[in-house]
């Protein structure tokens, strides 16, 4: 650590903390250091902030309060996450990084936009897709394919989320989900929208930018993978769109997002979550002709911290928070809309088998 590097409050020390963003910043020790790591479980705050030479809190106003904290990165359980940034843009905080989504819902969206404006607080969201170099050499090359595509593909097929945590640090405290009845509506409802939510989330900002007209969504199928997951049909405007993960212990790992027309076609393949392995590789095709981007030596993790201290240090312009605001609402439609077609389609099953 040295004067020149900037100070980070980490509120929220689960898994996302101590699997990625940790290792991330050990990468970064030229440009980062940890100064404060809060938790509501006291022995988890104590013993993540340990491993970084850092001090502790279960209080969130205290993290807040430290002047030594430029940056602070929300990590806490989602239904916190607006207040949380509010209370970090009024403390006068250089820039903070949110894990997504940054809000549960467009008002509180809006709310965050106008205290960042107030406060000059730059935001980025913990979509580390938009900020991996081979999803950005994609845009650079991929020339009129936002218009010309008609199809889009996102697919994701993982282990539970676990095994990845397991390679890259030894979890304290991992949260126990218990078993879910999924021939119940609404908790057949509830696990589609977490999907969506928690997982679709992180490159559904990609799936919009090919979809100019991402307002106009309609479910045409929605289904619930065994053991878990998600598969969706949208139409989006003009768009085909099929969105879909499975978590499973026996496929290989994979995680991709295609945009296709008639004449070109774009795939990217990223690397599975919580895995630090260089950047996705893209794939541009027209034709018989194709070209390859990547991958690049440092992923989306790294390239969002990059880019915080670039805001942080007043080197970087802000990102225009309404397209972060675009991005969330799209997630909640497409959520809350595959929720409602999975819950109708359980309920009608079950009244199938009563008949």
């Amino acid at each position: 650590m040295t004067p020149s590097t900037l100070g980070v409050g980490i509120l929220g020390a689960g898994p996302v903390t101590q699997a990625i963003h940790l290792p991330t910043l050990a990468r970064l020790t030229d440009v980062f250091h940890v100064v404060r790591v809060m938790d509501v479980d006291p022995a988890v705050a104590e013993s993540v902030a340990g491993r970084v030479g850092a001090a502790w809190t279960a209080d969130v106003d205290e993290l807040l309060a430290d002047e030594e904290v430029q940056i602070v990165v929300i990590c806490s359980p989602h239904q916190f996450h607006a207040e949380q940034v509010v209370a970090a843009c009024r403390a006068g905080k250089r820039a903070i990084l949110c894990e997504k989504p940054f809000a549960m819902s467009k008002a509180q969206a809006e709310e965050i936009a106008t205290v960042a404006a107030e406060t000059r607080t730059p935001i980025i969201v913990g979509a580390m897709h938009t900020f991996d170099p081979g999803w950005l050499a994609a845009k650079a090359h991929w020339d009129d394919l936002i218009t010309t595509s008609h199809t889009i593909r996102y697919s994701i097929v993982l282990p539970p989320n676990p095994r990845f945590e397991d390679f890259a640090t030894e979890v304290a405290t991992r949260p126990q989900w218990p078993a879910a009845d999924r021939n119940d509506p609404d908790v057949a409802a509830g696990m589609i929208y977490g999907g969506i939510m928690g997982l679709a989330i992180h490159d559904l900002p990609l799936v919009r930018a090919f979809c100019p007209d991402f307002t106009d969504v309609e479910v045409l199928s929605c289904t619930l993978p065994y053991p878990a997951g998600y598969l969706v049909n949208l139409r989006v405007g003009q768009k085909d769109v099929q969105v879909s993960a499975v978590n499973s212990h026996s496929w290989e790992p994979e995680w991709t997002v295609e945009a296709i027309g008639d004449s070109s076609a774009l795939r990217i393949d990223f690397s599975p979550s919580y895995v630090q392995a260089g950047s996705a590789t893209a794939v541009i095709r027209r034709g018989w002709e194709s070209e390859v981007y990547g991958p690049y030596a440092y992923n989306g993790y790294e390239g969002e911290w990059r880019f915080l201290a670039e805001l942080a240090r007043g080197t970087a312009e802000p990102l225009d928070i309404t397209e972060l605001i675009h991005d969330l609402t799209f997630a909640l439609e497409v959520a809350d809309k595959s929720a409602a077609a999975v819950r109708e389609a359980t309920a009608a099953a079950n009244e199938k088998v009563m008949a």
